[in-house]
């Protein structure tokens, strides 16, 4: 099943390379390109299994010009990822309808990055999710080391 979900992915992003406009890029830590993923909207997630709580937990974020990333919003499967591990300022909120975790919170300080370097370790489970496309698990991209970098670039 895993294989068949990252091949949709791999065959979905290799197949929109040439599309015009921004796409969310991974690249290995020798910045060879594992993976292009168009943006058709300017949101992006990267899920992950957090190492504290065991559960899932996810960032979200909002691509802005020039090819940064802002950090939106928090989401968690349990309360305690955002009120003690992410320690947020703010109220944290039931999920709506049909989202995929089920607390929400606004992150401290909203943090800009021009590119995110993470570890994409099958522990970890981090895994991509863009509008309209298939989840794309990171951890079988790496075939060198573990970290992975994000990227928005256009094209």
């Amino acid at each position: 099943m895993l294989a068949a979900v990252l091949a949709l992915g791999l065959l979905g992003s290799g197949c929109a390379a040439a599309d015009p406009g921004p796409a969310l890029t991974v690249r290995d830590g020798a910045g060879d390109l594992l993976t292009r993923v168009p943006l058709p909207a300017p949101e992006f997630a990267v899920s992950y299994r957090n190492s504290v709580y065991g559960t899932l937990a996810e960032e979200r974020y909002t691509a802005r010009e020039g090819g940064r990333f802002r950090l939106v919003e928090l989401a968690a499967d349990q309360l305690a990822v955002l009120e003690e591990y992410y320690a947020v300022p703010g109220p944290v909120r039931t999920a709506p309808s049909g989202d995929r975790r089920r607390w929400v919170a606004e992150p401290r300080d909203h943090p800009e990055f021009g590119e995110l370097s993470i570890a994409a370790t099958a522990l970890g489970e981090r895994t991509l999710h863009v509008p309209g496309r298939a989840p794309i698990p990171l951890p079988p991209l790496v075939t060198d080391g573990v970290t992975v970098v994000l990227d928005v670039e256009e094209s």
